[in-house]
Formats: C-alpha cells, sequence, structure tokens
C-alpha cells in the first residue's frame, strides 16, 4: 500500500465513563503529513493507537489505558513514522479527560 490512500478509523470519544464514542472512518490519507496535520484535519485534540490490522486488541471499550508513550501520537511526527498504516484505528479524545479517567477509570451505566 502506497502512502497514498490508506484508510484509518478515528474515535471520536466523547466521555470515557460512558464510553460514549463515534467511530469515523477516513479513507484515502496520506501517511507523510505530520500527526499535527491530520489531528487539524479531525479537530484539535489528541490521538492514541487503539488498533492495527492484525495485532491484539485491548480488553478496555473505548481506548487502552496502557502504552501511553508508544500509542500517542507525537505531533511533529509523521503519520507514517507514528506507525499509523492502512487501517488503523485511533482514537481522538481531550487529554485533560484522559488523564481524570486513568486516575480512576470507573465506568459509569
Amino acid at each position: 500500500m502506497s502512502s497514498e490512500g490508506v484508510t484509518i478509523t478515528v474515535r471520536l470519544i466523547r466521555s470515557f465513563e460512558h464510553r460514549n464514542f463515534k467511530p469515523v472512518v477516513y479513507p484515502s490519507i496520506n501517511l507523510d503529513q505530520t500527526v499535527k496535520e491530520f489531528i487539524e484535519f479531525v479537530k484539535n485534540d489528541t490521538m492514541k493507537i487503539i488498533h492495527q490490522a492484525h495485532g491484539s486488541k485491548t480488553s478496555e471499550l473505548v481506548v487502552s489505558l496502557e502504552d501511553d508513550d508508544k500509542l500517542i501520537l507525537a505531533e511533529d511526527s509523521t503519520l507514517k513514522a507514528a506507525g499509523i498504516a492502512n487501517e488503523t484505528e485511533l482514537a481522538f479524545f481531550c487529554m485533560d479527560d484522559y488523564r481524570k479517567y486513568k486516575v480512576n477509570p470507573v465506568v459509569a451505566w
């Protein structure tokens, strides 16, 4: 797959506690753009890798609370350098909300 035309699914997370998110599929994404450019394309906030094709999935229903140092995307990195490939699934969320949830990961039903 070339750097042109990969498909990425982004979970737009509204609430960690209520597990409220909406998956949005973005086709034809250029992996040579920076994470910052892609964030600006989606909206200005934080992205973390949830799943990559043929990889293992987390048991956490909204987003994994582990490996932030490897999975939260650095804005100055290109999507390709950040490990994004075709059919990668990303989470898109407010970092302050994520930090609060991570301290006390209680789900409200």
